[in-house]
Protein backbone atom coordinates (compact mmCIF):
# COMPACT_ATOMS: atom_id res chain seq x y z
CA UNK A 1 0.00 0.00 0.00
CA UNK A 2 1.10 3.95 -0.71
CA UNK A 3 2.18 5.48 2.26
CA UNK A 4 -0.97 7.99 3.26
CA UNK A 5 -4.49 6.92 3.02
CA UNK A 6 -7.22 5.46 1.51
CA UNK A 7 -10.04 6.86 -0.04
CA UNK A 8 -13.18 5.23 -0.65
CA UNK A 9 -16.52 7.09 -1.98
CA UNK A 10 -20.07 5.94 -3.13
CA UNK A 11 -19.31 8.90 -5.93
CA UNK A 12 -15.27 7.65 -6.79
CA UNK A 13 -13.50 4.60 -7.34
CA UNK A 14 -12.01 3.04 -4.25
CA UNK A 15 -8.38 3.73 -4.61
CA UNK A 16 -4.86 4.51 -3.15
CA UNK A 17 -4.33 8.89 -3.14
CA UNK A 18 -1.17 10.10 -2.57
CA UNK A 19 0.84 13.45 -3.27
CA UNK A 20 -1.46 15.89 -5.16
CA UNK A 21 -3.95 13.29 -6.70
CA UNK A 22 -7.29 14.24 -6.88
CA UNK A 23 -9.79 11.22 -7.11
CA UNK A 24 -13.55 11.35 -8.75
CA UNK A 25 -15.44 8.61 -10.60
CA UNK A 26 -18.30 6.80 -10.76
CA UNK A 27 -21.23 6.49 -8.78
CA UNK A 28 -21.58 2.89 -9.03
CA UNK A 29 -19.27 2.40 -6.79
CA UNK A 30 -19.34 0.47 -3.39
CA UNK A 31 -17.60 0.82 0.10
CA UNK A 32 -15.23 -1.87 0.55
CA UNK A 33 -16.23 -4.19 3.87
CA UNK A 34 -13.84 -2.46 6.40
CA UNK A 35 -14.97 -2.44 10.14
CA UNK A 36 -16.49 1.07 10.33
CA UNK A 37 -17.51 -0.04 14.41
CA UNK A 38 -13.41 0.05 15.57
CA UNK A 39 -10.97 2.97 15.18
CA UNK A 40 -11.81 6.88 13.59
CA UNK A 41 -13.12 7.48 10.35
CA UNK A 42 -14.16 10.61 8.78
CA UNK A 43 -17.00 10.59 5.99
CA UNK A 44 -18.10 13.56 3.94
CA UNK A 45 -21.44 13.94 4.41
CA UNK A 46 -21.74 17.26 2.18
CA UNK A 47 -19.17 19.09 0.33
CA UNK A 48 -20.76 21.83 -1.14
CA UNK A 49 -21.79 25.54 -0.86
CA UNK A 50 -24.48 27.64 -1.11
CA UNK A 51 -24.70 27.03 -4.83
CA UNK A 52 -27.06 24.30 -5.46
CA UNK A 53 -24.99 21.90 -7.19
CA UNK A 54 -26.66 18.58 -7.37
CA UNK A 55 -24.08 16.71 -7.04
CA UNK A 56 -22.90 18.11 -3.50
CA UNK A 57 -25.13 18.24 -0.81
CA UNK A 58 -24.35 21.32 2.05
CA UNK A 59 -21.81 20.97 4.29
CA UNK A 60 -21.70 17.92 6.71
CA UNK A 61 -18.91 15.97 8.11
CA UNK A 62 -19.13 13.01 10.30
CA UNK A 63 -16.49 11.54 12.26
CA UNK A 64 -17.21 8.21 13.27
CA UNK A 65 -15.64 6.59 16.54
CA UNK A 66 -15.82 3.43 17.59
CA UNK A 67 -19.45 3.04 15.80
CA UNK A 68 -20.66 6.47 17.09
CA UNK A 69 -20.92 9.08 15.48
CA UNK A 70 -20.23 13.29 15.49
CA UNK A 71 -21.60 15.55 13.18
CA UNK A 72 -20.35 18.78 11.68
CA UNK A 73 -22.95 21.06 10.42
CA UNK A 74 -26.35 20.28 8.91
CA UNK A 75 -26.10 21.19 5.45
CA UNK A 76 -29.01 20.47 2.85
CA UNK A 77 -29.54 16.26 2.09
CA UNK A 78 -27.26 15.45 5.49
CA UNK A 79 -29.57 12.96 6.66
CA UNK A 80 -30.01 11.36 3.21
CA UNK A 81 -26.32 11.41 2.67
CA UNK A 82 -25.86 9.96 5.80
CA UNK A 83 -28.85 7.01 5.29
CA UNK A 84 -26.80 6.15 2.20
CA UNK A 85 -23.21 5.94 4.36
CA UNK A 86 -25.22 3.45 6.56
CA UNK A 87 -26.21 1.36 3.94
CA UNK A 88 -23.12 0.73 2.18
CA UNK A 89 -21.52 0.14 6.14
CA UNK A 90 -21.32 2.73 8.41
CA UNK A 91 -23.85 1.43 10.69
CA UNK A 92 -22.47 4.88 12.87
CA UNK A 93 -24.73 7.00 10.42
CA UNK A 94 -27.69 5.04 10.21
CA UNK A 95 -30.47 8.59 10.81
CA UNK A 96 -32.11 6.45 14.16
CA UNK A 97 -27.95 6.98 15.53
CA UNK A 98 -27.78 10.76 14.66
CA UNK A 99 -27.77 12.03 18.39
CA UNK A 100 -24.84 14.71 18.69
CA UNK A 101 -24.71 17.86 16.25
CA UNK A 102 -21.76 20.44 16.41
CA UNK A 103 -22.44 24.04 14.23
CA UNK A 104 -19.38 25.60 13.10
CA UNK A 105 -21.33 29.02 12.23
CA UNK A 106 -25.18 29.59 12.00
CA UNK A 107 -25.27 30.52 8.02
CA UNK A 108 -28.00 28.46 6.02
CA UNK A 109 -25.94 26.28 3.73
CA UNK A 110 -24.90 24.89 7.37
CA UNK A 111 -27.94 24.87 8.96
CA UNK A 112 -30.66 24.38 6.82
CA UNK A 113 -30.79 20.95 7.05
CA UNK A 114 -31.04 21.15 10.51
CA UNK A 115 -34.71 20.65 10.99
CA UNK A 116 -34.29 17.36 8.72
CA UNK A 117 -31.53 15.70 11.88
CA UNK A 118 -34.12 17.11 14.38
CA UNK A 119 -37.07 15.56 12.86
CA UNK A 120 -36.38 12.74 10.58
CA UNK A 121 -34.36 10.53 13.15
CA UNK A 122 -37.02 11.14 15.60
CA UNK A 123 -39.59 9.37 12.80
CA UNK A 124 -37.24 6.83 12.65
CA UNK A 125 -37.06 5.68 15.75
CA UNK A 126 -34.45 7.67 17.51
CA UNK A 127 -35.30 7.80 21.19
CA UNK A 128 -33.38 10.96 22.65
CA UNK A 129 -33.02 14.25 22.46
CA UNK A 130 -30.83 15.41 19.99
CA UNK A 131 -28.05 17.37 21.69
CA UNK A 132 -26.46 20.28 19.46
CA UNK A 133 -23.68 22.38 20.75
CA UNK A 134 -23.43 25.59 18.60
CA UNK A 135 -22.62 29.11 18.56
CA UNK A 136 -24.73 31.68 20.27
CA UNK A 137 -28.10 31.99 18.56
CA UNK A 138 -28.35 28.19 18.65
CA UNK A 139 -31.26 28.18 21.02
CA UNK A 140 -32.78 30.49 18.99
CA UNK A 141 -32.81 28.75 15.88
CA UNK A 142 -34.04 25.62 17.53
CA UNK A 143 -36.80 27.18 19.44
CA UNK A 144 -38.15 28.84 15.87
CA UNK A 145 -37.83 25.33 14.34
CA UNK A 146 -39.51 23.65 17.42
CA UNK A 147 -42.53 26.27 17.02
CA UNK A 148 -42.60 26.02 12.96
CA UNK A 149 -43.39 22.35 12.91
CA UNK A 150 -45.39 21.99 16.28
CA UNK A 151 -48.53 20.85 14.43
CA UNK A 152 -46.27 17.83 13.00
CA UNK A 153 -45.30 17.09 16.45
CA UNK A 154 -48.91 17.04 17.61
CA UNK A 155 -50.17 14.82 15.16
CA UNK A 156 -47.21 12.46 15.37
CA UNK A 157 -47.51 12.24 19.37
CA UNK A 158 -51.45 12.52 19.54
CA UNK A 159 -52.84 9.73 16.06
CA UNK A 160 -52.33 6.93 15.32
CA UNK A 161 -48.89 7.08 14.38
CA UNK A 162 -46.34 5.13 17.18
CA UNK A 163 -43.99 7.87 17.83
CA UNK A 164 -41.80 8.36 21.11
CA UNK A 165 -42.32 11.52 22.99
CA UNK A 166 -38.20 12.67 23.28
CA UNK A 167 -36.69 11.97 20.09
CA UNK A 168 -38.06 15.07 18.58
CA UNK A 169 -36.44 17.25 21.69
CA UNK A 170 -32.91 19.11 21.59
CA UNK A 171 -30.84 19.71 24.48
CA UNK A 172 -28.76 22.99 22.85
CA UNK A 173 -25.38 23.98 24.48
CA UNK A 174 -24.07 27.13 23.30
CA UNK A 175 -20.51 27.07 23.20
CA UNK A 176 -17.64 29.11 22.94
CA UNK A 177 -13.48 28.70 22.62
CA UNK A 178 -12.39 25.74 24.56
CA UNK A 179 -13.68 21.73 25.34
CA UNK A 180 -16.92 21.67 24.17
CA UNK A 181 -17.56 17.67 24.63
CA UNK A 182 -15.63 14.94 25.93
CA UNK A 183 -17.02 11.11 26.09
CA UNK A 184 -15.01 7.72 26.24
CA UNK A 185 -13.96 8.34 22.25
CA UNK A 186 -13.34 11.82 21.68
CA UNK A 187 -12.49 15.14 23.13
CA UNK A 188 -13.80 17.82 21.22
CA UNK A 189 -12.54 21.47 20.92
CA UNK A 190 -13.82 24.67 19.44
CA UNK A 191 -11.31 27.27 18.18
CA UNK A 192 -12.43 30.49 17.51
CA UNK A 193 -12.37 31.93 13.63
CA UNK A 194 -12.75 34.82 11.30
CA UNK A 195 -15.79 33.82 9.15
CA UNK A 196 -17.15 37.68 7.17
CA UNK A 197 -19.65 39.53 9.40
CA UNK A 198 -20.57 36.80 12.13
CA UNK A 199 -19.71 37.16 15.76
CA UNK A 200 -18.87 33.51 16.38
CA UNK A 201 -17.87 30.94 13.98
CA UNK A 202 -15.15 28.08 15.27
CA UNK A 203 -13.30 25.15 13.74
CA UNK A 204 -13.23 21.71 15.86
CA UNK A 205 -10.42 20.14 16.33
CA UNK A 206 -11.58 15.56 17.44
CA UNK A 207 -9.03 13.98 19.60
CA UNK A 208 -9.59 10.02 19.62
CA UNK A 209 -7.12 7.55 20.84
CA UNK A 210 -6.10 6.76 17.04
CA UNK A 211 -6.04 10.31 15.10
CA UNK A 212 -6.69 13.98 15.16
CA UNK A 213 -9.33 15.39 13.17
CA UNK A 214 -9.39 19.22 12.55
CA UNK A 215 -12.46 20.83 10.51
CA UNK A 216 -12.38 24.38 9.60
CA UNK A 217 -16.30 25.37 8.99
CA UNK A 218 -15.77 28.47 7.08
CA UNK A 219 -12.90 30.46 7.84
CA UNK A 220 -10.32 32.96 6.51
CA UNK A 221 -6.53 32.09 7.31
CA UNK A 222 -6.40 31.30 10.86
CA UNK A 223 -3.05 30.77 12.99
CA UNK A 224 -5.93 29.00 15.07
CA UNK A 225 -6.54 26.33 12.96
CA UNK A 226 -2.76 26.42 12.27
CA UNK A 227 -2.62 25.82 16.35
CA UNK A 228 -5.32 23.40 16.02
CA UNK A 229 -3.90 21.09 13.60
CA UNK A 230 -0.18 21.05 14.49
CA UNK A 231 0.58 17.47 12.91
CA UNK A 232 -2.97 16.56 12.77
CA UNK A 233 -3.69 13.07 10.82
CA UNK A 234 -6.54 14.79 8.81
CA UNK A 235 -7.16 18.68 8.17
CA UNK A 236 -10.94 19.04 6.78
CA UNK A 237 -10.65 22.86 5.27
CA UNK A 238 -12.65 24.98 2.65
CA UNK A 239 -11.39 26.63 -0.22
CA UNK A 240 -11.33 29.02 -3.24
CA UNK A 241 -9.63 28.78 -6.27
CA UNK A 242 -7.02 31.51 -6.32
CA UNK A 243 -7.84 31.61 -10.27
CA UNK A 244 -11.47 31.48 -10.21
CA UNK A 245 -11.24 34.49 -7.86
CA UNK A 246 -9.41 36.47 -10.01
CA UNK A 247 -12.03 36.29 -12.12
CA UNK A 248 -14.87 37.50 -10.26
CA UNK A 249 -16.30 41.15 -10.03
CA UNK A 250 -14.61 43.36 -6.85
CA UNK A 251 -17.75 43.44 -4.64
CA UNK A 252 -17.44 39.29 -4.12
CA UNK A 253 -13.95 39.60 -4.08
CA UNK A 254 -14.14 42.04 -1.21
CA UNK A 255 -16.78 39.19 0.45
CA UNK A 256 -15.20 35.92 0.03
CA UNK A 257 -11.72 37.36 1.19
CA UNK A 258 -13.06 38.24 4.21
CA UNK A 259 -15.01 35.25 4.59
CA UNK A 260 -13.20 32.48 2.99
CA UNK A 261 -9.31 30.60 2.74
CA UNK A 262 -7.73 30.55 -1.09
CA UNK A 263 -5.85 27.77 -2.25
CA UNK A 264 -2.39 30.25 -1.59
CA UNK A 265 -3.71 30.83 1.51
CA UNK A 266 -4.60 27.26 2.38
CA UNK A 267 -0.89 25.91 0.92
CA UNK A 268 0.37 28.35 3.56
CA UNK A 269 -1.45 26.73 6.61
CA UNK A 270 -0.83 23.39 5.76
CA UNK A 271 2.48 24.36 5.43
CA UNK A 272 2.64 25.26 8.71
CA UNK A 273 0.17 22.68 10.51
CA UNK A 274 1.63 19.65 8.77
CA UNK A 275 -1.45 17.76 8.17
CA UNK A 276 -0.68 13.77 7.24
CA UNK A 277 -3.70 14.89 5.15
CA UNK A 278 -5.35 17.89 3.50
CA UNK A 279 -9.07 17.02 2.48
CA UNK A 280 -10.46 20.12 0.71
CA UNK A 281 -14.23 20.71 1.01
CA UNK A 282 -16.91 23.39 0.67
CA UNK A 283 -14.94 24.40 -2.68
CA UNK A 284 -15.51 27.38 -4.60
CA UNK A 285 -14.42 26.28 -7.93
CA UNK A 286 -15.56 28.94 -10.15
CA UNK A 287 -14.68 27.69 -13.67
CA UNK A 288 -11.98 25.46 -12.19
CA UNK A 289 -12.03 22.01 -11.51
CA UNK A 290 -11.01 19.83 -8.46
CA UNK A 291 -7.61 19.12 -10.51
CA UNK A 292 -7.26 22.74 -10.76
CA UNK A 293 -8.16 23.65 -7.45
CA UNK A 294 -5.61 20.26 -5.93
CA UNK A 295 -3.12 21.94 -8.48
CA UNK A 296 -3.46 25.77 -7.23
CA UNK A 297 -1.99 24.54 -3.64
CA UNK A 298 0.42 21.50 -4.95
CA UNK A 299 2.28 24.51 -6.23
CA UNK A 300 3.04 25.78 -2.87
CA UNK A 301 2.56 23.02 -0.53
CA UNK A 302 4.60 19.55 -0.73
CA UNK A 303 2.26 17.11 1.19
CA UNK A 304 -1.02 15.22 0.50
CA UNK A 305 -4.26 16.44 -0.52
CA UNK A 306 -7.08 15.61 -2.36
CA UNK A 307 -10.16 17.57 -3.17
CA UNK A 308 -13.29 15.82 -1.17
CA UNK A 309 -16.86 14.75 -2.73
CA UNK A 310 -20.12 13.72 -0.81
CA UNK A 311 -19.97 10.44 0.41
CA UNK A 312 -15.84 10.07 0.36
CA UNK A 313 -14.36 8.41 3.46
CA UNK A 314 -10.97 8.77 5.20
Amino acid sequence: MIPGFFRNSLLGIPSLCAGVLACAGSPETQFDDRDYSTGTYVVMLGTGTPNADPERSGPGVAVVVNGASYLVDAGPGIVRRAAAASQMGVDALAPSNLERLFITHLHSDHTVGLPDVIFTPWVLERSEPLELYGPIGSQRMVDHLLAAYQDDIRVRLEGLEPANERGYMVSVQEIEEGLVYEDDNVAITAYAVHHGDWESAFAFRFETADRIVVISGDATKSDAIVEACSGCDVLVHEVYSQVGFERREPEWQRYHADSHTSSVELADIASRARPTLLVLYHQLHWGESDEDLVAEIASLYDGEVVSARDLDIY
